[in-house]
């Protein structure tokens, strides 16, 4: 698995994630219409463009907070989880809109030997995604409980 073991974050190393995305129509519908939102600010652009200040529909905030999480999964946890703790201090200082592009930094923030799992750790880190005008629009903590480098690797 190309995830990274406990002992292998290092506090204060910034990810610069490879992996982008823009956002579609499609995704902010679908995610929406998934998860029974029905606010007309994410589905109804008539009611955007006469009715708020965006002129346009903005991309539902659990989406843009899960597409920066799995952005990051593929350079940080992928395999190497045992779970997420949590997520805090979760922020979105501008809009997201649909056909922007995003993309992705993560700082490891702190980690610690999990008091109860001599096998794992807890590793926190800072995730932000930006547009493509390099604006931050979500910023968010996690916790997770990461797995420790098995004794044969």
């Amino acid at each position: 698995m190309p995830g990274l073991y406990f002992e292998e974050f290092e506090v204060g190393h910034v990810f610069h994630h490879t992996l982008t995305r823009t956002v579609t129509e499609m995704d902010n519908m679908l995610f929406s219409n998934m998860t029974l939102n029905p606010q007309p600010l994410h589905i109804d652009r008539h009611f955007c463009e006469t009715q708020t200040e965006w002129g346009q529909p903005l991309v539902n905030s659990l989406f843009t907070l899960g597409l920066l999480i799995g952005i990051s999964v593929n350079d940080t946890t992928v395999g190497t989880t045992i779970a997420n703790l949590g997520m805090s201090d979760v922020r979105f200082p501008k809009p997201l809109f649909q056909g922007d592009s995003v993309h992705c930094t993560t700082l490891v923030v702190d980690k610690r030997e999990s008091k109860s799992r001599p096998d794992a750790g807890i590793v926190e880190f800072e995730h932000k995604a930006f547009n493509q005008h390099d604006d931050l629009v979500a910023i968010c903590r996690r916790q997770a409980f990461m797995r420790k480098k098995p004794a044969s690797v």
